[in-house]
């Protein structure tokens, strides 16, 4: 019976070494987007990156990590030079060619597919997989998964007021009723008047906006290596917002990553609606 169950007790070693081998877990990986890092370091993989790209500031630790390129491309030297067994790329926000290139040297890619606000869960647990983090990874899906409930069920059935998401000052530029921005919008149960829009993300005229007639205006605060004009909405007061004073500032880096930190950004806003439409409501 003894030497029964110590070869039993051998099998399952070499069984285990074996799995283990089978599944070499990444320990250098290259993350080309600022919510990748954010999402990596949520589960406590953040040690695990050597490379990433501009703007990817969150936690503060992430400002130490070496940058390799940002939104116009990545740069093929430095990503060599860092010797990554692994490369995750935004699948909407990287560029193809980049990718491409990425593949012909063999580096192996793992994707981050994220479109909707739902499926950041989804994407945790992913990252919990690629980097032996599942249990983390879980528990931080399912603390997102309730807040996200919560918030829909807080503004689900409030009056509606109409609202102009201005996404870049200049050119303006806003969104339609297929992004992820407006998901956020229909959570806080207010109607993005450009939701109609044929592109996703249009540019528009002030114009265009004077013809809304929106009740509020909402402002991100994006960070930018050179700030872009701003628009002087005080001048148009045939617009309810502008009357009424209605703008809104929100925090674009919250509410512009898929992150573990995306409905911090989307309560505020839901709360500083809510303040709008109680103004409007007392006003009736």
């Amino acid at each position: 019976m003894a030497i029964h169950i110590w070869w039993l007790v051998l099998a399952l070693l070499f069984t285990a070494s074996s799995f283990a081998q089978e599944i070499k877990l990444p320990s250098r990986i290259i993350a080309l987007a600022p919510h990748i890092v954010e999402n990596l370091y949520a589960i406590g993989a953040g040690d695990k990156i050597v490379g990433t790209v501009e703007y990817a500031d969150y936690p503060e630790a992430a400002n130490r990590i070496p940058r390799i390129g940002g939104y116009h491309g990545i740069q093929l030297e430095k990503v060599l030079a860092l010797s990554p067994d692994m490369v995750i790329v935004w699948k909407n926000g990287n560029k193809e060619a980049d990718i491409e290139k990425l593949k012909s040297l063999g580096i192996p890619i793992a994707y981050s597919v994220s479109k909707d606000i739902r499926q950041v869960p989804a994407e945790l647990i992913k990252l919990g997989k690629l980097t032996g983090h599942q249990v983390q990874a879980e528990k931080l899906a399912d603390k997102f998964n309730k807040r996200y409930q919560q918030i829909i069920n807080q503004y689900h059935d409030k009056v509606t007021v109409d609202v102009f998401y201005q996404l870049w000052p200049s050119p303006l530029m806003t969104i339609n009723g297929k992004t992820w921005i407006h998901q956020t919008l229909t959570m806080c149960g207010v109607r993005n008047v450009f939701a109609e829009a044929t592109t996703d993300y249009p540019q528009i005229s002030l114009e265009n906006v004077i013809a809304k007639h929106p009740q509020v205006i909402i402002i991100p605060n994006e960070k930018a290596a050179k700030q872009p004009q701003q628009v002087q909405w005080q001048k148009w007061t045939e617009i309810p917002a502008v009357k009424h004073k209605q703008y809104i500032e929100v925090d674009a880096d919250l509410l512009h990553r898929f992150s573990t930190r995306m409905l911090e950004g989307v309560q505020d806003l839901c709360d500083k609606l809510h303040a709008s439409r109680n103004y409007y409501g007392k006003r009736l």
